[in-house]
């Protein structure tokens, strides 16, 4: 069969029956980065202003916790061995994968569309109101990310495992569009000068990035974004 995008079939991925050392511990800085960024008005002050002895206080809870997580391998990525291996597989998803993802999908959703905000707001009224839209803006969007998670809407962290093979997809090309229009804005804020015409400048740019990535994300043109169709056994990462 034929299909329009690029996809994996599951016979043909190679399967790993462990996860070493190294592998594990690569994903380790990952879930520090997630969590870290969850309180959204220490992160902002970080980008503004610096930061200050409460991002340090917090990212020494951070390590102290992630690391306690990874070490008994309830970080995702971090487990002795895969927890999925047929994606198809109707198995519970693990309180831990919940958790995480549901944290994820926040550090992704939260600051982009928070930014985005902020950049059409100072385009329209040629005024910046970043901090006024973080400080009103940040819970209750977060709070609204995590009730999905809890009721089991976002993708990778529902009830089942069962639909991993496409789900890691949208996850993914979240992650790839996210980062970089999120790393092109902030080269833009740092070197181009403070007026409107920039201002302007910097929304089409952070749009186009983030709708250009997502489309080569959805026709699986980026690592880890294709489709996994049935077949054998796999190991999601």
């Amino acid at each position: 069969m034929a299909y329009s995008i690029k996809v994996e079939y599951a016979a043909q991925r190679k399967m790993r029956e462990r996860n070493t050392r190294l592998y594990r511990l690569a994903h380790w800085p990952i879930w520090i980065w997630v969590f870290f960024l969850a309180p959204g008005w220490l992160t902002f002050d970080l980008f503004a202003a610096g930061g200050s002895a409460r991002n340090l206080l917090w990212l020494g809870a951070v390590l102290v916790g992630t690391g306690i997580a990874a070490y008994r391998g309830k970080l995702p990525g971090a487990e002795p061995a895969p927890y999925i291996l047929r994606f198809d597989e109707d198995r519970p998803n693990p309180l831990y994968r919940k958790v995480c993802y549901t944290f994820a999908w926040n550090a992704v959703l939260s600051f982009a569309l928070l930014n985005l905000a902020g950049l059409v707001d100072a385009v329209v009224n040629r005024r910046w109101h970043m901090m006024q839209i973080y400080r009103y803006g940040y819970f209750p969007l977060c709070a609204l990310i995590l009730l999905l998670g809890l009721v089991g809407v976002l993708p990778r962290v529902r009830r089942s495992t069962k639909g991993e093979g496409t789900e890691r997809r949208y996850f993914y090309g979240s992650v790839w569009a996210v980062t970089l229009a999120q790393t092109v804005l902030l080269i833009l804020w740092k070197t181009l000068p403070k007026n409107h015409a920039t201002d302007l400048v910097k929304l089409v740019i952070y749009v186009g990035v983030l709708a250009g990535v997502g489309i080569a994300a959805a026709f699986g043109l980026l690592p880890r974004t294709r489709p996994i169709l049935p077949g054998e056994l796999m190991v999601a990462d």
